[in-house]
C-alpha cells in the first residue's frame, strides 16, 4: 500500500455544515487548516439536504418570541435530555452566525420590508425559523463553500479516517489515518489539533433521509480512541420520507410542507394527528413519527404503507414559492402536489447521540474536538426541526476558535508508530477471498436495526437484535474482499460495517438500560416516561464495562 502523508495545524474531518464553518475559522485565526471528506466535499454531508430552516430569535414575524422560549421549547422538545448549558450556547449564539452565513454569500428569504422572513417549526412557540425556501442547506452550503475557497482551505476529497492517533506517550491525539477511496493509498495526518465533524449515522436503517456516508465512522473512531459518547439510544426519525419509487426511498419531505400547513390524512380521509397531540401536524417529530407509525401499524395507512401529506388546499402560489424543491422532488417521478397528496412514511435523520463534548467543543481527550451532528447534548432525547442548520453554525464557529487556540498552544508530534502499522495490518486483513460479501451484510444490518431498534423498541427486541449483532459480527471474519486498488467499494463497505456494527451495539445497550419512553426513544414494554429514575443521560467509554451518567433538568451537574 502506497503511504501519503500531509502537515497541518487543524484537521478537521468532514465537510458538511459544521466542518466547512470549523475550518474557515481556524483559517481566519491564522492556522493551517486541512479538511477532509469521505465523499465530495460540500456534496456529500446532510447540511446541503437539509431543507425546511434555521432556529434564530429575531422576532421579525412573532415580535413576542425570545431567547428563553426558544431555549424552553429546545429543552421541552428533547424531553429535558439536553445539556443546558450547550442549549443556552446554541439559541444565544445562532442568530450571529446566520448573520455570518449571509456575509459569507447565502441568502436567505425576506419579507417585503426586506427583514428576514420566519416560519412555525414542529414544537415552537413562535415563527422562528428562518430559511431559504425549502433549500435552506443548500443555500448554506453555497456560501460556506465560497468562504473556504476564498480562505483558501486544502480539501482531500474522497477518504475515510479510519483511526485517530496518539502520540508516542498515548496522552493526546496527534493527527488521523484512513484509506483514499480512489486509490485505496494510506493517508497519515499530522495535526495540532483534530476535528470530528463527520454528521451522522442513519444508513444504520434501510430507510433514510442520509447522504450514503453516514455510517458513524466519526463517531465510532472516538470511541475506540476512548472518547466519552452518550445518550446513544436516541434516534429521530423524521416523520415525512418519500416511500417510492425505490430509488427515493427515505428522501426527505421536508418538515417546511406542514409548516406552511400542510394537512397529515389517513386512508380514512381522517386528518389524525389532532388525536395525538393539540398541536395537530405541529408537534414535535417524535409525536409525529409515532403517531403516523400506529396510523400505518392499526390499518389506516395507504396500499403502499404509508399515510397522506397533502397541501392541495393551499393556494399554488403559495406552494411553488414556498416549497419550490417539493414541487420539483414531485414532479419528477409524476406526482403534482398543488393537486395530489404525498404518500409519506417514517424515515432515519438524525443522531441525538454522540461524542461528548463541552462548550467549547472538547472532549474527554487533549487535542481532539467535535462539532455538530456527530456530538450529544444539545438535543436531548429529540431535536427540533430546525435547530440542526443553527447547530452547525454555532459549535462549528466554536470548534474552530478551540481547535486554533489549541494549535497555537502545541507542539506538532509524532504518532506511535505501532498505531500506524496494526492499522494498516488491519486493513490490509480485511482483503481475503471469503463467503460473505461485505454489502450484504450490511443490508442484514439494516434490518435488524430497522426491526429491533427503530420507531418502536422493546426487551425481548432488543435482546434478539443484540443476538443478530452478534452474529453478523463473526460473519465478518468471513468476508470476500477484492484486493484491486482502484475504488474498492467493498473494502470501504468492510471497514464501515465494522464501525456500523459497534455503534448499533452502543445503541443497543443504552436503549436497553433507558427502561422508559422518552423523546425519540420509545419503549413498548415502558411505554410511560420516569423522571425519578431516568431524567438522566448515559455515557459510554471503551474503557469503562459499566457506564456512568449526568442527571438532567433545569440544573445540570
Amino acid at each position: 500500500m502506497q503511504i501519503k502523508e500531509y502537515t497541518t495545524d487543524v484537521l478537521v474531518i468532514g465537510s458538511g455544515g459544521a466542518g466547512c464553518k470549523c475550518g474557515i475559522i481556524a483559517s481566519k485565526k491564522g492556522e493551517d487548516v486541512i479538511i477532509v471528506s469521505k465523499g465530495l466535499s460540500f456534496k456529500s454531508g446532510c447540511t446541503v439536504l437539509a431543507e425546511g430552516g434555521y432556529n434564530a430569535v429575531f422576532g421579525y414575524v412573532d415580535d413576542e418570541d425570545s431567547l428563553q422560549l426558544h431555549i424552553q421549547d429546545t429543552l421541552k422538545g428533547g424531553a429535558f435530555l439536553n445539556d443546558l448549558m450547550l442549549v443556552h450556547t446554541l439559541v444565544t449564539h445562532s442568530p450571529d452566525e446566520l448573520i455570518k452565513l449571509e456575509a459569507y454569500g447565502s441568502l436567505f428569504d425576506r419579507q417585503e420590508d426586506g427583514r428576514l422572513a420566519q416560519r412555525p417549526f414542529g414544537g415552537q412557540s413562535y415563527r422562528r425559523t428562518c430559511f431559504k425556501g425549502d433549500e435552506t442547506g443548500h443555500e448554506m452550503m453555497l456560501g460556506l463553500k465560497q468562504e473556504v475557497i476564498r480562505e483558501n482551505i486544502q480539501i482531500q476529497d474522497e477518504v475515510m479516517i479510519t483511526k485517530l492517533l496518539y502520540d508516542t506517550d498515548h496522552t493526546k491525539i496527534v493527527g488521523a489515518m484512513g484509506i483514499s477511496l480512489q486509490d485505496s493509498s494510506i493517508i497519515i495526518y499530522h495535526a495540532k489539533a483534530t476535528v470530528i465533524a463527520t454528521g451522522g449515522c442513519g444508513w444504520l436503517y434501510p430507510v433514510t433521509s442520509n447522504a450514503m456516508q453516514k455510517t458513524g465512522d466519526g463517531i465510532m473512531i472516538a470511541y475506540d480512541a476512548g472518547a466519552n459518547v452518550m445518550d446513544m439510544e436516541m434516534v429521530q426519525f423524521h416523520p415525512t420520507g418519500m416511500l417510492s419509487p425505490k430509488s427515493r426511498r427515505g428522501v426527505l419531505i421536508t418538515e417546511a410542507v406542514r409548516g406552511e400547513g400542510g394537512h397529515l390524512i389517513n386512508s380514512e380521509g381522517e386528518r389524525f394527528m389532532t388525536n395525538y397531540d393539540p398541536r395537530g401536524e405541529l408537534a414535535t417529530r417524535d409525536i409525529v413519527a409515532r403517531a403516523i407509525y400506529t396510523e400505518i401499524q392499526e390499518g389506516r395507512g395507504t396500499p403502499e404503507g404509508g399515510v397522506y401529506l397533502s397541501v392541495t388546499h393551499l393556494p399554488d402560489e403559495q406552494v411553488h414559492t414556498k416549497l419550490h424543491t417539493m414541487v420539483q422532488q414531485f414532479k419528477d417521478i409524476g406526482v403534482d402536489i398543488t393537486k395530489e397528496p404525498m404518500v409519506v412514511a417514517p424515515t432515519a435523520h438524525h443522531f441525538m447521540g454522540g461524542i461528548k463534548i463541552d462548550t467549547e467543543c472538547k472532549t474527554n481527550i487533549p487535542n481532539l474536538f467535535a462539532a455538530g451532528e456527530a456530538t450529544s447534548g444539545v438535543h436531548g432525547a429529540n431535536r427540533l426541526g430546525g435547530n440542526a442548520l443553527a447547530d452547525t453554525q454555532v459549535f462549528g464557529n466554536i470548534a474552530g476558535e478551540s481547535a486554533a487556540k489549541c494549535a497555537k498552544n502545541t507542539t506538532l508530534l509524532m504518532p506511535d508508530e505501532k498505531q500506524v502499522e496494526d492499522e494498516i495490518k488491519r486493513i490490509k486483513d480485511l482483503r481475503c477471498d471469503g463467503i460473505y460479501r461485505p454489502s450484504d451484510i450490511k443490508k442484514e444490518l439494516e434490518e435488524i436495526m430497522w426491526k429491533y431498534v427503530a420507531i418502536i423498541r422493546s426487551e425481548e427486541g432488543l435482546l434478539k437484535a443484540q443476538e443478530c449483532l452478534d452474529e453478523l459480527d463473526e460473519k465478518t471474519k468471513d468476508m470476500k474482499v477484492p484486493s484491486f486498488d482502484e475504488f474498492n467499494e467493498e473494502l470501504i463497505i468492510a471497514l464501515e460495517l465494522k464501525n456500523m456494527i459497534n455503534l448499533s451495539r452502543l445503541i443497543v445497550k443504552s436503549a436497553s438500560l433507558r427502561k422508559e419512553s422518552r423523546g425519540a426513544h420509545y419503549r413498548l414494554d415502558y411505554p410511560d416516561k420516569n423522571d425519578m429514575e431516568f431524567l438522566k443521560s448515559f455515557i459510554l467509554n471503551k474503557d469503562d464495562p459499566e457506564f456512568k451518567t449526568i442527571k438532567r433538568g433545569l440544573f445540570d451537574d
